[in-house]
């Protein structure tokens, strides 16, 4: 279970939310058996969700991240709920490509030219959707710009996911900064130092992890946001509202496959009793697998 943490500085200018997800994105990548780099793409959409998920409003609201190129990856899409409960999925999760210039992962390569599409589902009649073009398919960097474009909202968007050489993901973490209205010039001038001088997050997170071995997953993200402001003006220091949780939650049944057979339509359903006599569909997320019988398929088609 993952730990994030909702602070607002004390002169009221900005909001912080910080979180730790080394866990979580190492139960996706071991669920989706990504190479380093899907899972660095697949680690920071989904460290990105759950961020932007907890600043929904209700339990039951929630978010779509979707990122699409004309890249490698294809696709990387995650879902997020109000509650904390995160789920998503890379189309390729095996892509493979040369390191970038500076030795990086190239997550912007895999995607290549597409767009950002985040998807707001409040329960209302329609949702809302909002959408950009890829600035760099670096994740943060989009994001930033989605704040920005779709939401007029000053942000700015910190995402690392830290491969291994066994594989394994030695560090994952997000960190949004959001302006409020009324922001003191102060404080946004202290934040721009701020940002501009900040180290990767996941070389932060590693010197965190080194010096606080057996630390709890909250007192581990406390230690992340008082390394990261630790220079800031007193006046503007962040102060913790509120502790969330974070957790992978794939919450796919078979009633909801069921939808997906329905969907199909009549017809084609109708060849795949009379051709196969049974159907397996897989959910694109945990990737547990459903069996339907020619019984089970029969009802089904009744009922549409």
């Amino acid at each position: 279970m993952s730990k994030a943490l909702i602070a607002i500085d004390k002169s009221k200018s900005y909001r912080v939310y910080c979180t730790v997800t080394t866990d979580m994105v190492q139960e996706a990548c071991d669920i989706h058996d990504t190479t380093p780099l899907a899972a660095a793409g697949l680690g920071r959409v989904l460290t990105a969700a759950g961020l932007m998920g907890i600043m929904l409003k209700n339990p039951e609201d929630k978010l779509t991240i979707i990122f699409k190129g004309d890249g490698p990856a294809r696709q990387i899409l995650a879902t997020a709920y109000g509650n904390g409960a995160v789920k998503g999925f890379i189309a390729d999760p095996y892509i493979q490509l040369p390191l970038t210039e500076e030795g990086k992962l190239d997550v912007g390569g895999s995607l290549g030219i597409g767009d950002l599409i985040v998807i707001r589902d409040l329960g209302l009649k329609e949702p809302y959707v909002g959408t950009i073009a890829l600035v760099s398919g670096e994740i943060a960097d989009d994001l930033t710009a989605y704040f920005y474009i779709s939401e007029q909202q000053n942000s700015s968007v910190a995402l690392g996911v830290r491969v291994e050489k066994d594989l394994s993901i030695g560090a994952a973490g997000g960190l949004i900064i959001q302006m409020l209205p009324n922001a003191e010039e102060g404080a946004i001038d202290a934040l721009e130092e701020l940002v501009g001088d900040m180290r990767p997050l996941t070389a932060i997170i590693n010197t965190i992890c080194a010096r606080t071995k057996g630390m709890s997953q909250t007192g581990m993200v406390k230690a992340l946001m008082e390394e990261i402001f630790k220079d800031m003006p007193e006046e503007y220091m962040p102060e913790v509202l509120d502790e969330r949780d974070i957790n992978w939650n794939c919450d796919c049944s078979g009633q909801r496959l069921e939808k997906v057979l329905i969907s199909i339509g009549k017809k084609d359903l109708a060849e795949i009793i009379e051709e196969d006599g049974k159907a397996e569909l897989q959910c694109q997320f945990c990737l547990k697998k459903y069996d339907f019988n020619k019984e089970e398929l029969l009802r089904i088609y009744s009922g549409i």
